[in-house]
């Protein structure tokens, strides 16, 4: 039996239907201050694309340099690449994202994986066991 997602109590097709005042009530306090100040125009052009991606209008994922767009539950099953600085990496939007932001996803920093030590190291950071 699967387990239905529910956000504050309210199951996914609820989210859906909720209007945007609505929402912002139930969000974390920094996801309702930017909902309060209101969406961008950047903001909205990504939500149009999101609605053609998801009535079948658009086939390919929708590629965005907007990080720090707020996911919202009209976005759930879309696919969007969100760009890290370098790349663009792709994020399947799924309602337990809700309230979160989509550069949040697209982690812009790697792991830092060092093969010697460098020049001007002590002597004893020299003989590492890691070759």
């Amino acid at each position: 039996m699967v387990k239905e997602y529910t956000f504050k109590g309210k199951t996914q097709e609820e989210l859906e239907k909720m209007p945007l005042s609505e929402l912002s009530e139930i969000l974390s306090a920094q996801a309702r201050r930017k909902l309060k100040r209101g969406l961008s125009e950047r903001h909205k052009q990504l939500l149009k694309k999101i609605e053609e991606f998801k009535t079948g209008k658009r086939k390919k994922p929708i590629k965005t340099h907007v990080r720090d767009m707020l996911i919202l539950p009209q976005m759930f099953g879309a696919k969007v690449m969100v760009y890290n600085g370098k790349e663009f990496h792709p994020v399947e939007i799924k309602p337990e994202m809700t309230g979160h932001l989509l550069g949040e996803f697209a982690l812009t920093r790697g792991d830092v994986k060092h093969k010697a030590p460098g020049v001007g190291a002590t002597r004893g950071s020299k003989h590492t066991s890691a070759k």
